[in-house]
């Protein structure tokens, strides 16, 4: 197997983790987690990327926050999956999996340290390559995330940020999404660098 982790958007797949109304005051940037979120839902749209939310108990936790706009995906949106499970990677979402040609899931949502690690750990067991946008997850405190994301790094994962995993599924600007995406990253652009510079305080910089 390659050492080199490539994203391909016809074999890539969305992981959108527990982004629920209940944890709006409770995660550190929820906010910017949920506008990370929302951009990278933008870019499946044009790439074509499918989509697999989960929502974490949502009888006791709500449903995930309305803002994420996942009607627009039509059908790139696979499901929204209840589950209990802390891991994403639960029977339903790996049933949705294997019926699938999907070597590599790009994953973000909360919390960085709970349900984003379990979930990277258990898809990186099952073979899948797994890429973890660093400035879309997040947890109740700020402290837990630099861990979580070295703990995933030295499991295999790939720690990555959002902008750079819309390029690397863009992959050329001769393509015919281009001019639809290009307009996405310059609306976005702002909100990029806010979100970047709010999670990656001294604090919350990864170790990498």
């Amino acid at each position: 197997m390659s050492l080199v982790k490539k994203l391909e958007a016809a074999s890539t797949v969305f992981f959108l983790c527990d982004l629920q109304t209940r944890f709006r005051s409770a995660i550190f940037a929820f906010d910017d987690v949920v506008a990370t979120a929302n951009k990278m839902l933008k870019v499946a749209n044009i790439l074509g990327v499918p989509v697999v939310a989960t929502v974490q108990n949502a009888k006791a936790l709500g449903p995930l926050v309305p803002e994420l706009d996942l009607e627009s995906l039509g059908a790139q949106h696979i499901a929204t999956i209840d589950k209990t499970l802390f891991s994403m990677y639960n029977p339903e979402v790996k049933a949705i999996l294997d019926a699938r040609l999907c070597k590599s899931v790009v994953l973000f949502g909360i919390e960085s340290h709970i349900c984003v690690l379990q979930s990277t750990l258990d898809l990186l067991e099952a073979g899948y390559d797994v890429h973890i946008i660093a400035d879309g997850v997040s947890s109740c405190n700020k402290e837990e995330v630099p861990f979580a994301l070295e703990r995933m790094r030295q499991a295999g994962a790939q720690i990555t940020t959002s902008e750079s995993i819309a390029f690397q599924l863009q992959r050329d600007s001769s393509g015919p999404t281009f001019k639809e995406f290009s307009k996405v990253i310059k609306n976005e652009k702002d909100t990029t660098i806010r979100v970047l510079q709010n999670l990656f305080s001294p604090v919350t910089k990864p170790n990498l």
